[in-house]
């Protein structure tokens, strides 16, 4: 571990010029105290209903009662959220492949992943595959993966990436629909491929996720899928197992998903049966809601939402030794930054119009689901919540100098960040990786499904600088493993270039005239009530 840190700090300190502070900023050391603090062992990795994690919410409930927020739950600050734990037996569960060439066994999880989210996994299932391209149905858009396939009965096998005529945001939200409409449409299960090129987090550390337990919500009316539903990925090493006998390549479809070429859809030769065994229980974990209430008397009956999520991975499998998930960057940093923020906001000499509600919430390591459940279920009216900025994962490891705020052209809130960016001299660099499905990858998209405006804050950077080659080797190496801890090299000055920033986004929102508008043009339009 010493050896990947001293790896990181060379990487960083020979590809970014920084700038020693003159002196030590005491808001940022605010700031990390908190991360140092929600990052700590005693938490356990604070994993979604585990003790460390209701430790976690403690402390931080004792931090939004002394800033003075009021609480905002169903029980106090808290917003119990009941889910079914859902762990899966890979050593119990077995898959095999069956086509022209023969019968072939598959180990679990060393060839497939069987994924516990969504709802209960089926017990059994046996069907021929069909490839389905990126597997985007975007009718109105133009882009239909899915048509003319025969899905009934069948697993439907898709490869990410997608064309890049349509932007990262609508393909993202294709991605997360399509389990719901396959199974609408009487599919038995989906199996994601990952090009070896667009690998984030490499296949050993996959595995090493497979035996975290995963949630899906305990009310089924609530659940994406009312019936159980396979979901999958297979290793990026050996996907061409599932193209043989098809006539089709899959080095050639790689290729072309990695420069987001056509992608044809077609039936696969090779029928998949499986078995998975899993655990299930009970539990509830709570969402953690705080409201700093408006000055203005009709103002103050709307709200602005920041949310970051305080979940983490908990403790799983070792690595090097170390089996606590510490989650330090992803995401104690959200938290403490929300937290900062409110410092700032009651300390300003210009107060909010609009109330501000602090959304700290559970279970968005498996699928946003506090998220979901509150922008579903508010404790405020939801007609009443105009908009939601979400930080997750922002990363200090190197200096900001622009920013990305995910969602950005898609409602006035991107106009009213552009005014930030310019009085505070960081602008807005696109997203450099559309591909990766940030847009829905955290809890922004649970209140952008529910008709809500949102943005969602990062370190702004571009493809093929030395900040982006920082950025991939930190998602390689720590990301979602026991190396993010607060022993990492981290810039908390630099974190606090971004709360102020936010702020100032908050609190442009908070006292507008006219609450925020998706813009005519936007896909996510359809979703406001």
């Amino acid at each position: 571990m010493w050896l990947m840190r001293k790896w990181i700090s060379g990487l960083l300190l020979a590809s970014i010029s920084i700038a020693a502070p003159a002196a030590p900023d005491d808001r940022g050391e605010a700031w990390w105290k908190h991360v140092r603090t929600l990052a700590d062992d005693g938490y356990e990795g604070r994993g979604t209903g585990k003790p460390g994690y209701d430790r976690a919410a403690d402390y931080v409930i004792g931090q939004l009662r002394a800033l003075g927020l009021k609480p905002a739950g169903t029980d106090g600050y808290k917003q119990p959220v009941a889910f079914v734990e859902q762990v899966i037996l890979s050593q119990q569960s077995s898959a095999s492949l069956t086509g022209p060439g023969g019968h072939a066994a598959l180990a679990a999880p060393a060839d497939i992943i069987f994924s516990g989210g969504g709802g209960p996994a089926p017990e059994t299932v046996g069907a021929p595959l069909v490839f389905a391209g990126y597997g985007l149905h975007l009718p109105e858009a133009g882009h239909d993966d899915f048509a003319g396939l025969d899905l009934k009965g069948r697993i439907v096998v898709v490869v990410s990436g997608g064309p890049a005529t349509l932007s990262g945001a609508l393909k993202s939200h294709a991605r997360s629909e399509r389990a719901a409409w396959l199974a609408k449409q009487g599919a038995l299960g989906l199996i994601q491929l990952v090009t070896p090129k667009q690998v984030e987090i490499p296949w050993d550390r996959r595995m090493a996720l497979a035996s975290q337990p995963a949630l899906f919500f305990r009310d089924p009316a609530l659940r994406d899928t009312a019936t159980p539903f396979l979901n999958a990925q297979f290793d990026p090493a050996k996907s061409a197992l599932l193209f043989a006998g098809s006539g089709h390549d899959f080095a050639q479809i790689a290729a072309a998903a990695d420069s987001s070429g056509p992608v044809p859809s077609f039936p696969l030769a090779q029928r998949l049966d499986a078995k998975v065994a899993a655990r299930r229980a009970d539990l509830t974990s709570p969402n953690i809601i705080a409201l700093m209430p408006g000055t203005d008397p009709q103002l103050s009956r709307e709200y602005v939402v920041l949310s970051a999520h305080l979940d983490g991975y908990g403790v799983g499998t070792p690595i090097d030794g170390d089996a606590i998930y510490n989650g330090a960057l992803d995401n104690a940093s959200g938290v403490a930054s929300l937290l900062e923020i409110a410092r700032t906001l009651r300390n300003g000499k210009v107060k909010p119009r609009r109330s501000i509600l602090f959304a700290i919430v559970t279970a968005e390591e498996k699928g946003l689901l506090g998220s979901s459940y509150f922008a579903r279920r508010p404790t405020v009216p939801q007609r009443a919540m105009v908009a939601d900025l979400n930080f997750d994962m922002a990363l200090p490891i190197f200096p900001l100098t622009s920013v990305t705020p995910i969602g950005y052209d898609q409602s006035s809130l991107g106009k009213d960040a552009e005014a930030v960016s310019a009085a505070m001299n960081l602008p807005i660099t696109p997203d450099p990786f559309p591909d990766r499905n940030v847009f829905i990858r955290s809890d922004q998209y649970s209140f952008i499904r529910a008709g809500i405006p949102a943005l969602f804050f990062k370190y702004g950077f571009k493809a093929g600088t030395p900040e982006a080659t920082v950025e991939r080797a930190w998602r390689a190496n720590i990301y979602h493993s026991p190396r993010d801890d607060a022993n990492q090299p981290v810039m908390p000055a630099e974190s606090v270039k971004l709360n102020d920033y936010v702020a100032a986004v908050t609190l442009r929102v908070a006292n507008a005239p006219q609450r925020p508008a998706w813009n005519e043009d936007s896909f996510f339009r359809r979703f406001a009530k």
